[in-house]
């Protein structure tokens, strides 16, 4: 079957977040959806497989190298990006992705980027976990937890979060899935937001950009902000752009996205 790998929420090769994308066409059993993702040894590596159904077009799962995933941005861009880049979706239809546990996402063409769906979520304000300003070398001013138990933690600047060097190994020994460090943007860069995602607890040490942390900081951001509509960056070494719309229990995350590699992946499921 055909793989490719898709730098997500960039519109030039290698910046950005890469996924890999394996249409399935028929179902495939966990264990070797994981075992791929290992190989690929990306942040994520998705699993699209046709379904025809009223509600949904394509089933879509999202594996780490360590474990699957309830939802993910960048890696959704990057299926609904090879669908319709290979012609499998006309161009001018919308994509349902039905999800395990993050309900049915859509995503549509909007111009020359993609506009995903997704639901959204807040955090809730809570008392910083043990040792985290130690592990990341700053004292965050709020600190909250979201559905997918992620942590968000508010610094002073964006230029603080741009020069973080945490400690992921202390970071790692924090139960959350990840952690999200965010600041307004800087008046002359264009952007209303910044932020950085830590994973190491799932095999993620840093995540380029992150869609689904964005379903997080759209709300958290739009309240204090006062705008719907924001144009957000992640700073990575690798960066990229999203732009966001909180619609009350839903979010829009916009993006650009490239094929960097496409490819034959002779492992047959097992």
């Amino acid at each position: 079957m055909r793989i490719h790998v898709v730098d997500a929420f960039t519109d030039r090769p290698f910046a950005g977040n890469p996924a890999a994308v394996c249409v399935l066409a028929e179902l495939a059993d966990p264990g070797w959806m994981q075992r791929v993702a290992m190989e690929m040894n990306l942040s994520e590596t998705a699993f699209p497989r046709p379904l025809g159904e009223p509600d949904a077009d394509f089933e879509l799962r999202w594996f780490t190298p360590e474990v699957e995933v309830a939802l993910c941005g960048h890696a959704t861009l990057a299926s609904a990006h090879v669908l319709y880049e290979t012609g499998t979706v006309p161009a001018d239809r919308p994509i349902r992705f039905r999800t395990r546990r993050s309900g049915i996402l859509t995503v549509r063409r909007d111009g020359g980027r993609l506009a995903m769906d997704f639901p959204a979520c807040p955090p809730d304000k809570t008392e910083p976990p043990e040792g985290l300003a130690e592990a990341l070398g700053a004292r965050p001013s709020w600190t909250g937890r979201n559905v997918q138990d992620d942590v968000l933690a508010v610094l002073d600047d964006a230029g603080t979060i741009r020069s973080l060097t945490p400690d992921l190994a202390a970071l790692a020994a924090i139960e959350a899935r990840g952690i999200c460090v965010t600041a307004a943007g800087s008046a002359d860069s264009g952007h209303d937001f910044v932020s950085r995602f830590f994973g190491p607890r799932v095999g993620v040490p840093e995540d380029p950009v992150t869609g689904s942390a964005h379903c997080m900081l759209a709300p958290f951001w739009a309240e204090r902000l006062g705008r719907t509509e924001l144009r957000a960056y992640q700073a990575s070494p690798r960066g990229g752009e999203v732009l966001v719309s909180a619609r009350g229990d839903r979010v829009v995350l916009t993006g650009d996205a490239v094929t960097v590699i496409e490819g034959t992946l002779r492992a047959e499921p097992s």
